[in-house]
């Protein structure tokens, strides 16, 4: 049995392989006749193979059940590859560079002089509100100027094609070890592919997530002492804190490793004593961070993290406070951001936002909420929002009260036909909805990944991507030009 490309059902989505019965887009049309050449049987087999690949490889993520126990699961991934154009990946690399440059001025902002409000780009109101804006962090300079060094942004592109940034993550960004493992287990499943593309290679993020780190050292002659520090092995990202603190070659600690002594320095405790650190990459949240600055009852934290900090003895990243911007509310403005710091047009555009705070958006959406998507400010992980074309009417009212009562709180959108990518399910190949989440590195140079983690709605229809609700995940290539087809 061969794969019949002109009965894959296309219509109504953009596809990213298939643009058309038969037809695969320009860059990519090889790759329709790569598959077919290996036939659904043998792709089967291929999956299969990856799948247990995976379980070898301890490729594992944590998912909180309902009844508040861990249950740790192989990372869900598909084989068949997402394919961008190097030539729109250009494009893509300056805007996401542009963003964050931005959101690294305006963070700066606030803490300091607020120019952007006393201007009015940006309410006074929404600061006010605002659940990651830390007091404690007012007047402190971070190292370069930089307080978001990892961002994650979401990209997701719509039914003509158009890529937009769907948010912003830059508290403590995840998912970057799985666009990782992702190329290393379809290298070792589909390497005739290698035969005929020629990804552009993601391999090198560990060294330059090191060196974006080491920049940051307050002690820049000597080599940096570097240090990833976790709330510990119960936490849903663990994999990817002990995966890249591996392949950075740095100390892996809990907050129980880590001291503050009388000379405001950090020190690490080893089996040959006591180590200053003097960097500290942390994938712990903000209140949990330093017991004598946020929650006293932090057991997780160092306890004078933030007085190290604020005296230049230890660097942290991404900075306690960068996460004022991870606000789908302060989304709806970084548009007006980037002209305003930045005197330029914004290259990649947001998904057209209405800000609920605001007496015409908030009108509309209520008139509208079965078109739209309806997202409180600071939930993540696909949780907490509605889904217009899915809710039920009782599911509509009851989101009109909580956008009613809080309108600050509540950004709505139009629900976008995301892109879609053949995936392998069952013994077929069907579209699946993507997007897809680049990361930026920021320090004395900005770097960006070569494409990203493109996450896949396993569920036929569904449009929610985590991997905690059932989402799935592809290897994402960046060709350089148009690959060669099969004989």
């Amino acid at each position: 049995m061969s794969i019949d490309w002109n009965a894959y059902p296309s219509e109504g989505f953009y596809d990213e392989l298939v643009a058309g019965p038969g037809n695969g887009h320009r860059a990519i049309a090889g790759l329709l006749a790569d598959l077919e050449a290996l036939g659904p049987e043998e792709l089967v087999a291929r999956q299969e193979a990856a799948d247990v690949s995976i379980k070898e490889m301890g490729i594992t993520f944590t998912v909180y059940s309902e009844e508040g126990g861990a249950i740790d699961r192989t990372w869900p991934f598909d084989i068949i590859p997402r394919i961008i154009a190097q030539s729109e990946w250009e494009r893509v690399d300056a805007g996401l560079r542009q963003r964050v440059q931005a959101l690294n001025l305006f963070i700066d902002d606030l803490y300091h002089d607020q120019k952007v409000i006393k201007d009015g780009v940006f309410p006074a109101e929404v600061l006010a509100k605002s659940v990651n804006f830390r007091p404690q962090c007012v007047g402190v300079d971070p190292p370069l100027g930089i307080w978001a060094h990892i961002c994650g942004s979401d990209l997701v592109r719509d039914s003509d094609g158009t890529l937009y940034v769907l948010e912003d993550n830059l508290r403590v960004p995840s998912g970057v070890s799985y666009m990782l493992e992702n190329r290393l287990v379809t290298k070792r499943v589909l390497p005739e592919l290698f035969e005929h593309y020629a990804p552009l290679p993601v391999d090198d993020y560990p060294s330059q997530l090191f060196d974006t780190l080491a920049a940051l050292s307050p002690r820049p002659a000597d080599y940096p002492a570097v240090v990833v520090l976790t709330p510990g092995i119960y936490n849903s990202a663990y994999f990817e804190h002990s995966y890249l603190a591996q392949q950075m070659g740095c100390e892996l600690v809990e907050g129980r490793d880590l001291f503050v002594d009388k000379d405001d320095c950090v020190y690490m405790r080893t089996v040959d004593g006591l180590a200053r650190v003097d960097v500290v990459y942390r994938r712990i949240d903000d209140l949990f961070l330093d017991p004598e600055a946020f929650l006293p009852d932090s057991a997780l934290g160092v306890p004078g993290l933030m007085r190290a900090w604020k005296a230049g003895n230890v660097a942290l990243a991404n900075a306690p406070g960068a996460g004022v911007a991870d606000d789908k509310v302060v989304y709806a403005f970084v548009p007006e951001l980037i002209r305003y710091y930045l005197d330029a047009d914004p290259i990649i555009p947001n998904v057209p936002t209405y800000r609920c705070m605001e007496p015409h958006a908030l009108a509309y959406t209520l008139e509208n909420m079965e078109t739209m998507v309806v997202k409180p400010a600071n939930e993540s992980g696909g949780y907490g929002m509605l889904v217009g074309p899915a809710s039920t009417k009782a599911e509509r009212e009851h989101f009109a009260e909580l956008i009613k009562k809080d309108p600050r709180n509540y950004i709505a959108q139009p629900a976008l036909k995301l892109s879609t990518v053949p995936t392998i399910i069952g013994n077929r190949l069907e579209p699946r909805h993507v997007d897809l989440r680049p990361f930026i590195l920021s320090a004395d140079r900005q770097q960006v990944t070569m494409g990203g983690l493109t996450r896949v709605a396993m569920r036929k229809g569904s449009l929610v991507v985590n991997s905690s609700q059932g989402g799935g995940s592809k290897d994402t290539w960046i060709v350089p030009e148009p690959p060669q087809t099969s004989e």
